[in-house]
């Protein structure tokens, strides 16, 4: 049977999970974490950072621990956290080493795991593992991981299973692939066993660089543990639309027989309940407004459909800089109001199959571009400014555009539009009542699909005053999670009253969501006690160097930890191998090994033009 992915007019119902003094789902708030980019070691400064993040904001703090050396000083950093007052919950990042887990669950609240690097194989290998060979596989990994399980049991610590898509093992990759369906079934392999031992502590995630592999992840491990949930069984049924005044909204009324908030008053989910709490977290998104933007699309759109108890921002940043970007995103989800009709398969992208029409002279729907309109207003302010705004140029004006807009609600209205000869460009009303994500599916299921969509940021413009912050990732969330669904054919950024920046935001949100590329795109790793070089002045350099490389994806990578498949979108990285030695790659493949750091970046620019990838500054040809 295909799996059912649900949105739900409240959060996801949920078990609630103690993680020390702070309960991560049921009916408690989504939470904000973040991770150490200090060395284990170093205690003073995890100490410090620690503090530093607890003061802006952070209710759980992860720290790597590579090692059982490193795990064991878990106890000292503890101490002198506890002793300074410092009660927040401590979380230990596991790969590779059991025993380090072992030993970090002596001392912390909750363990990371990741189920491809965790007690498993992988050596890359190609073959084919018979069913009786696979399960001798799994009995294998029971036999590694039953003792951690037991250790958390007995000492009341949680336990995330946070697989990465990169780091698949050779069992899973060699059954499912390197695809969304082996992240959740490696998950879930590492979960029945630990409910073999009536261990429930237990947090999922699903991260991935790439918005839409995130995205179509954590929705199939949803509806993979609604599947296995006794709870759950039927299948999502029509939207349901009511109006209420000025709340008017589309919601799904909830699968399991109530309304989806129900545990939030209250009810207790089953003992065997599936029903785990979410971590969401986009990783590798970068720094600066790219890494923003890239995580509001990811995290965001799942947070509007209700999905996800805690996240995390990972920014290659310092690290107390992703807590007020995931508090925005926690208050954005806190406007949401119901939901609507999902794509008829939200488990893979594919683009809405409009018709090619021409709109204020340039082709959009169909193949074409997803185009940059303005109002009317935003271009005659910016009109003589056009040369200096490099690849940011506005392409339709809105007023020229011939634009029908179609109120999703009215039935009469979108049927009137699909009774038109030929094609037309349309949006929705800024008078609409309904949210925009909700909106815009409604529209794209309500109206013939030769009919181009152009999207908004917001309906009439903006909401009172709101910082930069707010309004990027407001337009990132709401655009990025349509453009993720395969909606959209042109986009306007009507929340931001800067041209110049409106803009900058549309093209941006068009590159993170992978659906046109325009500039060099990064994939950089946030920093921890793993990292074998300093990541910020290191993709500084790389980018001084290469972001002229219009349509090049480069990956920068303290470490291989979370596994080349992280990079499997990149055409080159970047990745510390050793202490001051960098290993470079040409896609998942390693290709140049134990470069002293100082040379890396010029062997890593020898490399692209060896791949015919280079081009001088001086080549680039005017958009």
């Amino acid at each position: 049977m295909e799996p059912v992915y649900r949105t739900f007019a409240g959060r996801r119902p949920t078990r609630e999970v103690r993680v020390g003094t702070t309960a991560v789902g049921g009916s408690n708030p989504i939470r904000v974490q973040s991770m150490l980019t200090s060395d284990t070691m170093d205690t003073e400064a995890c100490v410090r950072e620690t503090l530093g993040l607890v003061a802006v904001g952070c209710e759980i703090v992860r720290i790597t621990a590579p090692t059982v050396k490193d795990a064991k000083n878990l106890e000292v950093i503890r101490a002198a956290l506890r002793e300074a007052g410092c009660e927040v919950p401590l979380v230990a990042d596991i790969h590779f080493k059991p025993d380090a887990a072992m030993e970090a669950a002596l001392w912390v609240d909750k363990v990371r795991i990741n189920p491809g690097n965790f007690a498993d194989s992988k050596k890359f290998a190609t073959r084919e593992y018979s069913d009786a060979e696979y399960e001798a596989e799994i009995g294998r990994i029971r036999e590694r991981f039953s003792p951690l399980v037991q250790r958390c049991k007995d000492r009341g610590v949680a336990m995330r299973i946070g697989t990465n898509h990169g780091s698949l093992s050779d069992r899973i990759m060699n059954r499912y692939g390197d695809t969304p369906r082996g992240m959740v079934e490696s998950a879930l392999e590492f979960a029945r066993i630990a409910r073999e031992s009536d261990y429930h502590a237990l947090i999922f995630s699903m991260k991935a660089s790439n918005p839409k592999v995130m995205i179509e992840a954590y929705r199939l491990l949803v509806a993979r543990l609604d599947e296995l949930d006794p709870a759950s069984g039927a299948a999502a049924s029509e939207p349901v639309l009511e109006s209420h005044g000025q709340d008017a909204h589309a919601t799904y009324p909830d699968s399991i027989g109530r309304d989806a908030s129900a545990t939030f008053h209250g009810e207790a989910l089953p003992e065997d309940s599936w029903s785990y709490p979410i971590h969401l977290g986009v990783t590798e998104a970068g720094d600066s407004e790219d890494g923003r933007i890239k995580s509001a699309i990811g995290i965001g759109s799942l947070l509007m459909d209700g999905i996800g108890d805690t996240i995390r921002v990972s920014l290659t940043e310092d690290s107390v800089h992703e807590i007020p970007v995931a508090k925005a995103l926690v208050a954005l989800a806190g406007t949401r109001r119901g939901t609507a009709r999902l794509p008829a398969d939200p488990f893979a992208f594919s683009r809405r199959a409009s018709l090619r029409i021409e709109a204020a002279g340039f082709p959009l729907g169909g193949e074409e571009l997803v185009r940059v309109a303005v109002r009317r207003a935003t271009y005659d302010r910016i009109s003589h400014k056009l040369d200096g705004l490099g690849d940011f140029q506005p392409e339709i004006i809105y007023e020229d555009a011939d634009v029908l807009e179609i109120d999703p609600m009215d039935e009469a209205a979108a049927a009137a539009a699909n009774a038109l000869n030929g094609s037309r460009l349309v949006t929705i009303p800024d008078a609409c009542l309904l949210d925009v994500i909700p909106a815009f599916r409604l529209l794209a299921a309500r109206i013939d699909a030769r009919h181009p969509i152009l999207l908004k940021d917001r309906f009439a413009g903006p909401h009172g005053p709101e910082d930069f912050l707010t309004t990027l990732l407001t337009a990132a969330a709401h655009i990025g999670a349509l453009l993720c669904d395969g909606i959209g054919d042109a986009l306007i950024v009507q929340g931001e009253p800067a041209p110049g920046q409106s803009l900058r935001i549309s093209y941006n949100i068009l590159q993170a969501a992978g659906v046109r590329i325009f500039k060099t795109d990064y994939v950089a790793c946030p920093s921890c006690g793993r990292t074998l070089f300093n990541l910020q002045e290191t993709t500084a350099r790389i980018k001084a160097a290469t972001v002229h490389l219009k349509g090049v994806k480069i990956a920068i990578m303290g470490c291989i930890v979370n596994g080349p498949g992280e990079m499997a979108d990149a055409d080159f990285g970047y990745v510390g191998g050793a202490p001051g030695k960098v290993n470079l790659y040409v896609g998942k493949t390693p290709v140049k090994f134990n470069i002293p750091e100082a040379e890396a970046v010029a062997r890593l620019v020898d490399l692209i033009k060896e791949h015919g990838r280079w081009f001088e500054p001086s080549e680039i040809k005017p958009a």
